[in-house]
């Protein structure tokens, strides 16, 4: 199996000031999603499934992609990113030093996330969890011997696309490499917006194993369309 991440394009976080908590894309958000699109379906292999988390910025950012590979998007609810306390209607410019002030937090705390939000744990098990039903539901799951790292697949090697945040991505690639996770995954694994990366289930080993091909690449994208 080929899977390809792809991070939603732009998103106003504002309007007129204010915090939006599903927001839109901005106009050079939905140009990214644009080039993605265009630059999935000019690839030689066929995208035979497009996930995407329900966010109204990854849904906006899966249409084209969907248009442009005739595929039609499977809302996967679990795929949405880390849930924050309500900022509905909150000054941006508060919400944004909330943030600022929470990356000084000790490394345990981070573990609890931002209080009125999800905490880390509970979001990374959500992704593996998510991830696990997928793959499973698509002939892939751990290795029945316990191997770390390993995997049984049925050898089906279709392609799939996954749209969805930085943080979703970067949890799921961690675990398809089976790499120990950080309550910061997203600092340790930082995507662009519309950016991609992707993971190849590859025969290895008598089982299979993930090999990551690309990350953050943002090669469809000129340099001043490029925002993290």
């Amino acid at each position: 199996m080929d899977i390809v991440f792809v991070r939603h394009g732009q998103p106003a976080w504002s309007v007129d000031g204010l915090s939006d908590p599903d927001p839109q894309l901005t106009e050079l958000g939905r140009a990214q999603a644009e080039r993605t699109a265009k630059r999935l379906a000019s690839e030689p292999r066929d995208v035979v499934e497009l996930l995407v988390s329900p966010a109204v910025r990854s849904q906006q950012t899966a249409q084209p992609i969907a248009e442009a590979t005739n595929t039609s998007i499977e809302t996967i609810d679990n795929l949405v990113e880390i849930k924050m306390p309500d900022w509905r209607g909150e000054l941006e410019e508060t919400v944004q030093r909330i943030f600022k002030n929470a990356r000084h937090r000790p490394a345990e705390d981070w573990w609890e996330g931002l209080p009125g939000g999800e905490s880390f744990r509970d979001f990374h098990d959500r992704i593996i969890d998510a991830m696990r039903d997928l793959l499973g539901a698509r002939g892939i799951r751990p290795d029945e011997d316990g191997r770390p790292h390993m995997w049984h697949a049925d050898g089906d090697d279709r392609r799939i696309v996954i749209v969805a945040h930085g943080g979703t991505n970067a949890v799921a690639i961690g675990y398809l490499l089976g790499v120990d996770p950080t309550p910061w995954e997203w600092e340790r694994f930082l995507l662009g917006h519309a950016s991609i990366a992707r993971a190849k289930a590859i025969p290895l080993a008598g089982g299979f194993v993930f090999s990551l091909r690309s990350f953050n690449d943002m090669e469809h994208l000129s340099h001043d369309m490029r925002t993290k």
